[in-house]
Order: structure tokens, then C-alpha cells, then sequence
């Protein structure tokens, strides 16, 4: 069964970096794609960024275009979220999550999805 577990989150000062992890078993990576989600406490579900399963393509939401980064190493069976330039308003609960089901930041593609890693950005 497909597993996911984040980490990387923690406390980071206004445009500071932090690079996110989803470590990937239970199934080979090429077979998914892959997004990044926050939820940032009384806000809806945000989609951040995904990736494709042969990653020739991502997406990223307009709020972190430029700032953010999303990559895989299949070698380590992993998904990245760099995230540089942070804002408070980064501050939220990031998921990472696994479709097959198609590429992009719909929630309701994906259907596995990790705990969680708290990314808390300070002014």
C-alpha cells in the first residue's frame, strides 16, 4: 500500500527556506503524480504545486510562483517542496498527496495523502 510521510516543516523567519520531504513506499514514484497542499487554520484546502509522474511538467499556485519549487528523485523515492523567500502567510499545514488519476491541484485527484508537516513562518 502506497505510503506517504512528510517532513521538514518547522519555525523559519520571513524569508527564510525550507525544503520540504514526502518519502515515498509502498509503489514505484513513476507511477504517480504528485501535489503539495496547505491548510492554514479557518482557510479552505490549498493546492501549492504538483508534479507529473515522468515530472516533465509542474504547476504552481499563483501565490507561490517564483518562490516555491517542487522536484522528485526517483533514486530516493522522494517528493520535494523547496520553498524559499517565506511569508507569514506561508504559515499553514503542508500535505503531500499521490494521484493517478491525473495532474493537477484539484484535491479531489488525489487520493493518498500524508499526516501533515506544520510550517510556521514568523514576521
Amino acid at each position: 500500500q502506497l505510503r506517504l510521510v512528510e517532513s521538514g516543516g518547522g519555525l523559519v523567519q520571513a524569508g527564510g527556506s525550507l525544503r520540504l520531504s514526502c518519502a515515498v513506499s509502498g509503489f514505484a514514484l513513476e507511477y504517480f503524480a504528485f501535489g503539495w497542499f496547505r491548510q492554514a487554520p479557518g482557510k479552505e484546502r490549498e493546492g501549492v504545486s504538483c508534479i507529473s509522474s515522468k515530472g516533465d511538467n509542474t504547476i504552481y499556485a499563483d501565490s507561490v510562483k517564483g518562490r516555491f519549487t517542487i522536484s522528485r528523485d526517483r533514486a530516493q523515492n522522494t517528493v520535494y517542496l523547496q520553498m524559499s523567500s517565506l511569508k507569514p502567510e506561508d504559515t499553514a499545514v503542508y500535505y503531500c498527496a499521490a494521484t493517478d488519476l491525473g495532474d493537477g491541484l484539484q484535491s479531489y485527484l488525489y487520493n493518498r495523502w500524508g499526516q501533515g508537516t506544520q510550517v510556521t513562518v514568523s514576521s
